[in-house]
């Protein structure tokens, strides 16, 4: 098979075939097409996934590479333990989808700009309230939001898109709830997407393509349980 760049069409959800992806880190795959909840649905189940910024066009990547994070491998580290005991987090889950997209938005676009523009906000929001995306978040006693995340869950992978902090390690004791949340539910792992030293430090790694489609493939049996995503207060998460 060779690799090329592929161009969608708005009324056909059907992608190609995601080793098919341009020989690049990124693994361009393809351009065009939209941000209907059917066809993002059926990339994440493709492991394929979207990223552009405003006024690109679409664009669906498949990396050679893949960054994961298999849930018995997160590394929790003695200052995150510290910063758990410390702050006594409060932890929810899709209690503030809006508010946890929209920092995740707002944090990246004063620095370098956002890949969560008003097309991809609009699209996940639209996913959360058809139950696909899910978001995580992080209170302190006082209830302000420490920080969080949110991801799209079709299969027993969570597939995370981003993740905020508004105070030090929010992030990562959003990641930490999530890892603990998805073991207890025996899903299988966390897709990252692509690798950056922020999240080796939790324990992400790198595998092939192909190993990942084959994990990913595995993983389309799992049934998602319905209580999962009910809005609810995490207890005892850190445990």
């Amino acid at each position: 098979m060779t690799p090329r760049l592929f161009h969608l069409s708005s009324d056909n959800h059907v992608f190609p075939d995601p080793n098919l992806a341009l020989n690049d880190p990124d693994g361009l795959l393809a351009i065009g097409g939209c941000l209907s909840p059917e066809r993002l649905n059926l990339a994440y189940q493709s492991g394929i996934f979207p990223w552009f910024n405003e006024k690109e066009p679409i664009m669906w990547w498949s990396p050679s590479e893949r960054g994961i994070i298999d849930l018995n491998e997160f590394h929790v580290n003695r200052t995150l333990k510290k910063a758990a005991r410390k702050t006594q987090p409060i932890v929810t889950v899709n209690m503030a989808f809006d508010s946890v997209i929209n920092a995740c938005r707002e944090q990246r676009i004063n620095v370098e700009g956002t890949w969560i523009n008003q097309q991809m906000l609009q699209a996940y929001k639209n996913l959360h309230e058809l139950g696909y995306a899910h978001s995580i978040e992080v209170w302190d006693q006082n209830k302000n939001l420490l920080g969080g995340l949110y991801g799209i869950m079709n299969s027993g992978v969570f597939c995370g898109e981003s993740m905020f902090f508004h105070q030090p390690n929010g992030s990562k004791l959003a990641m930490w709830a999530l890892v603990n949340w998805l073991k207890k539910h025996d899903a299988h792992f966390v897709d990252c997407q692509l690798e950056n030293p922020y999240l080796t430090t939790l324990g992400a790694k790198l595998i092939p393509r192909s190993e990942f489609l084959t994990r990913l493939n595995k993983a389309q049996s799992y049934e998602i349980p319905n209580s999962m995503w009910a809005p609810q207060i995490l207890e005892y998460i850190y445990d």
